[in-house]
């Protein structure tokens, strides 16, 4: 495994591993590596004859709430987990290094992006679809691993690749739980253990709306009742949203009739979680 800082070392790597006839195979991440993020890695171990992953602290998704600066950085301990699931290239750059002086070219993606989160967080999903954009064509790979818990996200990048012809495909890859359901995330270090005892609530709520949906309630608003109040039934969350939307577009709905997910967001404390099922998922 190589760890390498600059975008030249990263294309030099990636070239020889192309004329050697291997897949590339790509996995975006901030660092800070849980168990979800090395699901990504096994995946594309399995389907790709030469893995990438970058960890880069992205500054330009970070809004003015958002706290950019106590962001674990933990690139030592990154670099060992990548080593133990076979990952052979690490890229690490420098804000310097993907925003020299005079940066100044966004992409920015309509539709999926313009609600939910980013309604709430203005400018996050410039951030993200940018500096994807980037990495995208630094690397250059066949395929691209995101994780469903970060469902808009992984919408909103598809879309991005699409809309702009770009030459790979995104495959997405089931939301990793602990074994109480809790979906693993880096921000669940920030929760206290009553915390995080009350965010179990999140993906009970989610389990018992898909099945009232399963046994064959297809009314939105039924739906959503359901979440909110088993949600606001602990004290302790604060709900952002809870929506049933399509699950292309992620524009709102009144009934289900085509693929649809449930997403929500909420704070409990000062840690703010989200999560998702997919209702009538295609198959």
């Amino acid at each position: 495994m190589k760890l390498v800082h600059t975008i030249k070392e990263t294309r030099d790597e990636i070239t020889q591993a192309r004329r050697e006839g291997k897949i590339i195979g790509f996995v975006p991440t901030m660092g800070a590596l849980h168990e979800g993020h090395l699901t990504l890695v096994k995946r594309a171990r399995e389907e790709c004859g030469f893995v990438v992953v970058s960890i880069f602290v992205n500054p330009t998704q970070f809004g003015p709430s958002d706290d950019l600066d106590n962001y674990p950085r933990t690139l030592e301990s990154d670099a060992h987990k990548c080593e133990q699931a076979v990952v052979d290239l690490i890229f690490a750059p420098s804000p310097a290094e993907m925003y020299p002086r005079g940066f100044d070219t966004w992409v920015e993606v309509n539709g999926p992006a313009e609600m939910l989160e980013g309604a709430l967080r203005p400018g996050h999903f410039r951030g993200a679809t940018s500096v994807c954009a980037k990495l995208f064509n630094i690397t250059n790979p066949d395929f691209t691993y995101f994780g469903k818990k970060d469902y808009q996200q992984l919408t909103v990048i598809r879309k991005m690749v699409r809309d702009l012809n770009l030459p790979m495909t995104v495959v997405p890859v089931d939301t990793v739980r602990e074994r109480d359901g809790l979906a693993i995330s880096s921000r669940n270090v920030y929760l206290s253990s009553v915390e995080r005892n009350a965010a179990l609530v999140l993906s009970r709520a989610l389990k018992d709306v898909k099945a009232v949906f399963d046994s064959g309630e297809r009314r939105v608003l039924t739906l959503k009742r359901i979440a909110e109040s088993m949600i606001a039934a602990e004290l302790m969350p604060r709900i952002d949203y809870v929506e049933i939307v399509d699950a292309e577009t992620l524009t709102p709905i009144d009934e289900i009739e085509r693929p649809a997910v449930l997403l929500l967001a909420v704070k409990i404390g000062s840690t703010r979680l989200i999560d998702n099922i997919e209702l009538w998922r295609e198959i």
